[in-house]
């Protein structure tokens, strides 16, 4: 699976997912400046975590016009994989590729600490090895990633399970205490009508490898590989 890791001005977990993808899983993999504009070698695009271009304004708000952006909504049109992790995911709800906001966190701290996922849909690009598993144990690490949508959309997404993790204890269950943010409806990721756009909020590319204290986070970069090579 080609992919390309875009990098703008204040990204930081760049190099975290080329290890992933290289090191790890073999990929062909190479970085994309947020200036580039060519995305027709890429199966797979990662919008990694950060604070690109410093946060300012909100999360997201400024990178969401970068050149890239325009090509990334074509990639992502024409039915490419785009995984947006944490900054990611708040760039593509500021782009439009996903619907909602990430706020700031609740409780106005910035949380980097472990959670658990409930997985809500086994039946994406995303989540498709994950099919004998309920949970996942994977790293936050943000300030604003308190999820909010309208209620209309929120039923929406609910009825056409968009909602693909929701932050739950290590049992599974979705409890207030396992909100690490204050999420509506516990929400930590969701994906789009089509199925080939995912935000998620915890960091997947923290947690591959067993020296990290889980490698949970190596089943939805496998599940990608394996919806590529379908």
């Amino acid at each position: 699976m080609k992919t390309g890791i875009v990098i703008f001005p204040g990204t930081w977990s760049d190099r975290d997912c080329m290890y992933v993808m290289k090191n790890v899983l073999n990929q062909p993999v190479e970085y994309i400046w947020h200036q580039e504009t060519d995305l027709a070698q890429y199966e797979c695009i990662i919008i990694p975590g950060g604070f690109s271009y410093g946060d300012y304004l909100r999360a997201g708000a400024i990178a969401r016009f970068a050149p890239v952006m325009k090509s990334i909504t074509a990639f992502a049109n024409n039915g490419g994989i785009v995984i947006g992790i944490c900054n990611g995911f708040q760039i593509l709800c500021e782009a439009g590729l996903l619907p909602g906001a990430l706020m700031p966190n609740d409780h106005l701290q910035f949380r980097c600490t472990w959670v658990n996922l409930k997985i809500e849909n086994q039946k994406t690009p995303f989540t498709n090895s994950l099919s004998n598993l309920h949970t996942l144990r994977i790293p936050i690490s943000h300030g604003e990633g308190q999820y909010y949508a309208d209620p209309a959309t929120l039923k929406e997404l609910g009825e056409n399970n968009r909602v693909v993790f929701r932050y739950c204890d290590a049992n599974g269950n979705i409890t207030n205490e396992s909100n690490p943010n204050g999420s509506v409806n516990n929400i930590a990721g969701i994906i789009n009508e089509n199925k080939n756009v995912l935000g998620m909020m915890p960091h997947p590319e923290k947690a591959c490898e067993s020296i990290l204290g889980s490698k949970d986070g190596l089943h939805i970069f496998q599940s990608m590989i394996t919806s590529t090579s379908e």
